[in-house]
């Protein structure tokens, strides 16, 4: 898909809906490149939508800001503790998107007010009336905070790499968030760190047959990020593997991960309501 087809697509998707789409990048376990796919995939979406958001609700390893080289003054737990508003603690990143640093602040969660955790809800539902697309970078794992995030979202792309403890973890999200049973909400998966195509299909077969089999779920076929030298080079550097190498072949599959997240939310269901007036009930737990 090209640059103008995925502009056409964001444009269709504004056109049918009053809010942003919503897509949380999760993975079962840590250091698969969560973070670093959930930062590169906001600025491949930034090139063709007018306004796309990043939020870094990694609550334990929040390192999107550094990823970026970029200085957060503020973050998300300034809003929390009502410091500041939440347009102040969105910056500008390179690659063009906004970004919102989650810290621990949402960790407490569970001792706000009822009125605090409501301010908190409308300002992000403010948020998905201005924004084209909303990334969440959750947590590994399957803990409160990052189901919290995970349910409610219209994608959840969970992400893997092909060692036999990074599968077993991708399967143990899926079967977690397979209980819901919400009809609105996608899993895909993708499988980062793959040295040959036909290694990423095996992955994927293995985890989209099983839980078909054992949990009656459709798991989405996102495709793969190719082992790169440049996105290890890129990080040392603290620079997007995107900006720093465009043509290489992660890059190149950042692309075509991102097609094929549009192609899937410009079919989705209608959802009956924002992202964030979704995931508050999970608040109040």
């Amino acid at each position: 898909m090209t640059l103008m087809d995925q502009a056409t697509t964001l444009r269709t998707l504004a056109s049918r809906q009053t809010r942003a789409s919503v897509i949380a990048v999760t993975s079962g376990k840590g250091g698969v490149g969560k973070s670093n796919i959930a930062v590169n995939l906001a600025i491949q979406f930034a090139a063709v939508a007018r306004n796309v958001v990043l939020l870094d609700a990694d609550l334990g390893l929040a390192n999107a800001d550094v990823l970026c080289n970029v200085e957060l003054p503020f973050n998300l737990s300034h809003v929390i503790s009502n410091k500041k508003a939440l347009r102040d603690v969105m910056v500008r990143a390179p690659g063009g998107f906004r970004l919102i640093g989650g810290a621990s602040g949402l960790a407490r969660m569970a001792d706000l007010s009822d009125y605090d955790r409501q301010r908190l809800v409308d300002s992000l539902a403010l948020l998905e009336q201005q924004a084209d697309i909303i990334i969440i970078d959750t947590g590994a794992g399957i803990s409160p905070n990052v189901l919290s995030f995970t349910r409610s979202a219209d994608d959840v792309l969970i992400v893997t790499t092909p060692e036999p403890t990074a599968i077993t973890d991708a399967y143990a999200v899926i079967k977690v968030l397979s209980r819901e049973g919400r009809e609105h909400r996608r899993l895909s998966l993708l499988v980062n760190q793959i040295r040959t195509p036909n290694e990423a299909r095996l992955v994927y077969d293995r985890i989209s047959r099983v839980a078909r089999q054992f949990l009656g779920v459709s798991v989405y076929d996102a495709g793969y990020i190719f082992h790169d030298e440049c996105v290890s080079q890129a990080v040392r550097k603290r620079e997007p593997f995107l900006l720093a190498s465009p043509r290489c072949p992660a890059s190149i599959c950042m692309a075509q991960l991102a097609a094929r997240l549009q192609n899937g939310l410009a079919v989705a269901l209608p959802q009956p309501a924002g992202f964030f007036y979704r995931m508050s009930k999970w608040f109040w737990r």
